[in-house]
């Protein structure tokens, strides 16, 4: 029997093609997000007005104009204090306020920070900062001084008495980088070492990864306040700034603590002991490589522990600094020979 023939049910309907009203949507929704994500820099006159005070100056340091506060004794001992990554000269106020009777205190946004911005010599590795160190201690008229760096800056800070011995008197080191890392990076740093993600995720919102890094750098909670995170929000965005931060996070090599051994300059170590980036062992570990060196360990503390109890951690300095012995004058170099010695000696008769 032959099969039945089908019924004519008409044209058939094409189905709905539904893919380019959902695919413009979605692009849509993307623009969205990034337009709201997205943060331009701020203006450099606001943030001046904002972060700056009556003891700023901006002076030209090689070639960029570096934010610098100078306060305290004037005829005090004279102490420059160097900041970490993604800091600024603003997590060392409370040393100032307690050791401003003290010392004479230095301290300065290093390029692609704070209120200085970015760095014509475009280079932000350790060493290059080490250089920066010197040039600023050359503009302030200092011969030598005590050094004192935090996290990154402390690398800075003993890279630089390691190179340049004769003008350190005394190092301090707070929480300190050193020794290669044994776990992740920071989430930052691990995005920015992203490609396209690095380039393109610095021009977005960065509250929300600051509040979550000062959450894990501050051992008390209530240190996260709303007007911190603004302000290193806010100071991340100063013209120059994110671009010398992903240009750091992929330049920067592997620190070599090997040059730690030869140092010979008074050192203290103070850290916190939650620290929960640059762990606690870390500073027994500098301890070891330097000779002669100190150590306290603030055990309540996190990785800024100058900020968390700057009055104990204060007053761990004031002991440690001693007057400052001036380098010692090289003898003068004997007088040239005044004789003057005709040029053709007259023939003997």
């Amino acid at each position: 029997m032959p099969p039945r023939r089908r019924r004519d049910e008409g044209p058939r309907r094409r189905p709905r093609r539904h893919w380019p009203i959902i695919a413009l949507f979605v692009l849509g929704a993307l623009a969205g997000v990034a337009l709201w994500a997205y943060s331009p820099s701020l203006p450099a006159e606001t943030l001046v007005a904002r972060y700056a005070n009556d003891r700023s100056k901006f002076i030209d340091v090689g070639g960029v104009r570096a934010h610098v506060r100078e306060e305290g004794d004037p005829d005090g001992i004279p102490i420059v204090l160097i900041h970490g990554s993604m800091g600024s000269l603003h997590m060392w106020e409370g040393w100032v306020r307690e050791l401003s009777g003290k010392a004479r205190l230095i301290s300065v946004d290093l390029p692609g920070h704070g209120l200085t911005g970015a760095w014509p010599r475009d280079e932000y590795t350790i060493d290059a900062y080490a250089d920066f160190v010197e040039v600023l201690a050359d503009e302030l008229n200092l011969d030598r001084f005590v050094l004192v760096g935090h996290s990154m800056g402390g690398a800075v800070a003993w890279t630089f008495a390691a190179t340049r011995p004769d003008r350190v008197s005394q190092l301090i080191l707070v929480d300190a980088a050193g020794y290669p890392r044994t776990g992740e990076a920071p989430l930052p740093t691990r995005l920015a070492r992203m490609p396209v993600v690095g380039d393109i995720g610095i021009y977005f919102k960065p509250e929300r990864l600051v509040q979550r890094s000062l959450s894990e750098v501050y051992a008390d909670p209530a240190m996260v306040t709303p007007e911190r995170i603004r302000r290193y929000a806010e100071l991340q965005r100063f013209p120059g700034n994110r671009e010398a931060t992903l240009q750091r996070a992929r330049t920067q090599e592997p620190l070599d603590p090997a040059p730690l051994r030869r140092l010979d300059v008074p050192t203290l170590i103070l850290w916190g002991g939650k620290d929960r980036w640059v762990p606690t062992a870390d500073a027994f570990r500098f301890q070891n490589d330097i000779k002669g060196s100190e150590i306290e360990i603030f055990g309540a503390l996190g990785h800024n522990p100058m900020e968390e109890d700057p009055k104990a951690t204060a007053a761990a300095v004031a002991a440690f600094i001693k007057p400052i012995t001036p380098r010692p004058t090289p003898p003068p170099e004997p007088p040239a020979d005044q004789t003057v010695h005709p040029s053709v000696l007259p023939e003997k008769d």
